[in-house]
């Protein structure tokens, strides 16, 4: 041992022997260390089974040969791919579902407007056949304006109003107004304008039936150029009317030579027709046959259409009969007009229903239906809409049907009609009718109804009604705000029903 470790030695004993002596008591107690616990004994393990012997290895068949395993490398790829086309499958899907959605959509859009352009140029084709008929009306009321005038002896007044049927473009009695016109210039003494009228009507209606009115005229007017007008000519006529009325009350057989050839002359159309009432009012067989003659067309149309006005106004069996036969053998529409007209006034339901339901011509038709509204020929007209397909003819059955008051048939055709345009416009006539017919009818339908214009249309009528009971009872049901705000809207108007006044104050309240 060397030195230096012998003295490493001795230096640390020395520091351990030098150190304070620690009692027992200073020692801190170290921590308790816990029992063991017993571990339980592990059970014996079960006896095992002899082992079965296995066949000689050289008996078992030959197993196949294991393929080689595919190269894993890329099916991470193909999985990705997989997923990503599973996902653009449902895409594609969706894709196609909203396309198919869309393409329906749109196909019901260009359905809708198609349907709503059928109804606007039916609604346009329908407006202008009122346009023309309001037309044609105008140019009448015209005419009628100039036969006024003639019998006020405003000459000037009446050449003015046959000029304006003149130059309309859709009148059918410019010959008419030409010759009245040539009528009223010669008697302002304007006998170069008279002819040049007469002579107008001579060269464009050669075939017009007031030729001979019109050369008679062209003669008298030669015969008055340059010649002061005669008061005595006046006055000659006035004798004339004041005979006539005379005999009208005397013995009209004897004046019948004296008033056909008035009917046949020049004479005013106050005098033509005065003449031709006097014929009217005979019972005698020879003005019977010259009022006959002159309905089939034996004088001009102005006086043929007043002789079948009197036919009407006394609307004998045979009276009627002579009407049937110039309509059957006319072809002139405004002249089987005024015959129509004067079944209706004679009566005469069963001709007019049968021309109502037979008749070719569009616009006869209609006019045979219109008039049974007045007849009261309420059966006649149901059965007639119950065969009819045609929309105007049905509208036109409809107006006949309440302008017969027939509430009844008007709420059925609200009811069951498929036509929505004919469903609101029964709704309209039955608004017109009065609620205590149609009220309580309005309201059921309205809470039938599944269209939001005929909906309105029944607003419209209760309104029209004045019937604010029936207004706040659909009211408080309705649900849709569009409809509920245009009742509120309607009832707001009607201040003087307490009816509606509390429903406005219920609604403010809430």
């Amino acid at each position: 041992m060397s030195v230096m470790t012998i003295a490493g030695r001795a230096l640390m004993m020395s520091a351990i022997l030098s150190a304070p002596a620690m009692s027992v008591a200073q020692v801190p107690p170290g921590p308790r260390v816990p029992a063991v616990p017993v571990v339980p004994a592990v059970p014996m393990a079960p006896e095992l089974p002899a082992m079965i012997e296995l066949p000689d290895p050289s008996d078992l068949p030959m197993l196949m040969a294991i393929p080689d395993m595919p190269d894993l490398a890329n099916v991470a790829v193909i999985a990705k791919s997989a997923a990503d086309a599973i996902r653009a499958g449902h895409a594609f899907s969706f894709a196609i579902s909203d396309e198919q959605r869309s393409r329906d959509d749109e196909a019901r859009q260009r359905e809708d407007e198609a349907r709503q352009r059928a109804d606007e140029a039916r609604q346009r084709a329908e407006e202008e056949k009122q346009r023309e008929a309001e037309r044609r009306q105008r140019v009448d009321e015209y005419y009628q304006r100039g036969q006024e005038s003639l019998e006020r002896k405003a000459w000037a007044r009446a050449a003015d109003s046959f000029t304006r049927v003149i130059d309309s473009t859709t009148s059918t009695r410019v010959d008419a107004a030409l010759y009245w016109k040539a009528y009223a210039l010669d008697k302002l003494n304007q006998q170069a304008d008279a002819l040049a009228a007469v002579q107008d009507l001579l060269k464009r209606f050669p075939q017009s039936r007031w030729q001979s009115d019109a050369k008679a005229l062209e003669l008298q007017v030669r015969q008055n150029a340059g010649q002061a007008p005669r008061p005595e000519n006046e006055s000659d006529e006035e004798l004339k009317l004041l005979a006539i009325q005379g005999l009208q009350h005397s013995d009209p057989e004897q004046a019948v030579p004296m008033l056909e050839k008035i009917l046949q002359g020049t004479a005013s159309p106050q005098l033509k027709n005065r003449a031709l009432f006097v014929l009217a009012q005979s019972n005698s067989p020879r003005a019977r046959t010259v009022l006959t003659a002159i309905a089939k067309g034996g004088s001009n149309p102005d006086v043929q259409r007043r002789a079948i006005r009197y036919l009407g106004t006394n609307g004998t069996i045979e009276n009627r009969a002579i009407l049937a036969e110039i309509y059957a053998s006319s072809s002139d529409v405004d002249l089987k007009r005024e015959i129509l007209r004067s079944f209706m006034v004679s009566g005469d339901k069963t001709r007019m229903f049968s021309l109502a339901s037979s008749e070719k011509t569009p616009e006869l038709r209609q006019e045979a239906v219109r008039q049974l509204g007045p007849m009261g020929a309420r059966e006649e007209l149901w059965q007639l809409y119950q065969k009819e397909s045609t929309p105007e003819i049905k509208r036109q059955i409809l107006q006949s049907l309440f302008v017969s008051g027939d509430a009844t048939r008007l709420i059925s055709i609200a009811n069951s009609e498929q036509d929505a345009q004919l469903r609101r416009r029964a709704v309209q006539h039955l608004g017109t009718m009065g609620r205590a017919s149609t009220g309580a009818a309005l309201v059921e339908i309205y809470a039938k109804e599944k269209e939001a214009d005929i909906k309105r249309s029944v607003i419209n009528a209760l309104f029209t009604q004045d019937n604010a009971d029936s207004l706040v009872a659909i009211a408080r049901k309705e649900t849709d705000p569009a409809m509920k705000r245009e009742m509120v809207q309607k009832l707001s108007l009607m201040t003087k029903s307490k009816v509606a006044m509390d429903y406005l104050m219920e609604i403010l309240n809430k």
